[in-house]
């Protein structure tokens, strides 16, 4: 079974640093595109952070310049480095990525999601 497991959240101080990863799990070929989106309560879902198969990256304006999205197609492995942390980064953290499996059929799957709190 092909899934996303996220992990690396928690609770982090204002200024402080945390490290998201995202594990593709099952029979997986490659990684195509990848994204970290967050949702914050009673906000929608945004996108924050994008890596291309060529390792192209863009990010949201309000993380440019703290946060690093990569990857590591040798582990199925897709991180992100947030640094500088703000009180308004706390969200739910999701991983979503297009994944090639070994029928060859690309599909699109959401991670379950990991809480990032930020706070003194």
């Amino acid at each position: 079974q092909v899934q996303l497991v996220e992990s690396g959240g928690g609770l982090v101080q204002p200024g402080g640093s945390l490290r998201l990863s995202c594990t593709a799990s099952g029979t997986i070929v490659r990684i195509y595109n990848a994204h970290w989106y967050r949702q914050a309560p009673g906000k929608e879902r945004e996108l924050v952070a994008t890596i291309t198969r060529g390792d192209s990256t863009t990010y949201a304006d309000s993380v440019k310049g703290r946060f690093t999205i990569s990857r590591d197609n040798t582990k199925n492995m897709v991180s992100l480095q947030m640094n500088s942390l703000k009180p308004e980064d706390t969200a739910v953290y999701y991983c979503n990525a297009n994944l090639q499996d070994s029928t060859g059929y690309i599909r699109n799957y959401w991670g379950q999601g990991t809480q990032v709190t930020v706070s003194s």
